[in-house]
């Protein structure tokens, strides 16, 4: 098949650029003029296409001829700074251009566009007591990133309803990748020690933090290895069950800090502090079975694993991805 993946330079898009053309496949890129990140993806052997979302020639010109369309290209909380009207231009009327453009491509097979789990209000007092699933968790977008990315889904929506485009629409967890978990914000007491409970245990010294919530229950988060979620992105492509639909990507299974700061303590030989507190949990889980009914998902890579891998990722080692 002939390919188009926006936002290709990225580290979705150039992994799922990688296993497509493992693949056999004929990959076509659209990329930012003078993206320094295309240097990764010159082995590869892919068509680059210089243009921006904005623009609905630079869009036809790069759907015109393919037979489906990975739409990941999108301004987001990690990049810019962007604008609110960055995010509208890029991310609404860019998704606007290529729907358009694709709406006029005959030989077009299937469009998989690249949502987020941001729509979700993940975060209630009392944590989640239900595991997320998308057909039932309401979208509540907070932030011109998730609103942008709600308004993509709803133009997905419109197209598939109206002019039956075979459009999949696909919501990313939070996406980690090689080496970042070690980095984890949430981990350490360096990076939490304004908070009132924990002010007291800051002694110059950096420590991990067990966190529980008020209820005494370690705090739970659902993210991703970076490789789940490209493998997600490949068992996708032409399943024709997961057409106008949304499906949610995650890791195996939502960790526990009860689960990972001990062995982080061990891996990283950094002391931990147990503690409750006093502010809003992160306690929360999807339900992937939508996933591997529809398009057979099968993640590999639980919290052990990251960390395991990571530190083999930051002693040189390869493990099976394309550099950020």
């Amino acid at each position: 098949m002939k390919i188009l993946i926006t936002g290709i330079t990225g580290r979705i898009g150039g992994n799922v650029a990688a296993g497509l053309r493992e693949g056999g496949h004929d990959i076509r890129g659209l990329v930012w003029p003078q993206d320094p990140r295309t240097q990764k993806l010159e082995a590869l052997g892919i068509e680059l296409i210089e243009g921006s979302l904005t623009e609905p020639e630079d869009v036809n010109r790069v759907v015109e001829g393919v037979d489906a369309i990975y739409h990941l290209g999108a301004a987001f909380q990690g990049g810019g700074p962007f604008s609110e009207s960055d995010y509208f231009d890029i991310n609404i009327r860019g998704t606007f251009n290529i729907l358009e453009a694709a709406r006029s491509n005959t030989s077009l097979k299937h469009l998989i566009f690249a949502s987020t789990d941001a729509q979700y209000a993940k975060y209630p007092p009392e944590g989640m007591g239900d595991p997320i699933r998308e057909d039932e968790m309401p979208r509540e977008p907070s932030g011109w990133y998730a609103l942008s990315k709600s308004m993509g889904e709803e133009l997905c929506n419109g197209y598939v309803r109206t002019f039956h485009l075979p459009i999949t629409i696909i919501r990313f967890c939070l996406v980690v990748g090689a080496g970042e978990i070690l980095d984890f914000n949430q981990f350490y007491l360096s990076k939490l020690k304004s908070r009132p409970e924990l002010k007291a245990f800051w002694k110059d010294e950096e420590k991990l933090v067990l966190l529980r919530d008020k209820k005494n229950r370690p705090y739970k988060k659902h993210i991703a290895d970076v490789r789940d979620i490209v493998q997600g992105c490949l068992d996708a492509l032409g399943k024709k069950p997961a057409i106008g639909e949304t499906i949610q990507l995650g890791g195996p299974k939502a960790f526990t800090w009860d689960e990972v700061i001990p062995y982080l303590s061990e891996k990283l030989n950094i002391s931990y502090v147990d503690v409750v507190s006093q502010g809003v949990p992160t306690f929360y889980q999807f339900d992937l079975s939508k996933a591997r009914n529809l398009i057979g998902f099968e993640p590999q890579y639980d919290i052990i694993r990251m960390i395991d891998d990571a530190l083999r990722y930051r002693q040189g080692e390869d493990i099976g991805v394309l550099p950020t």
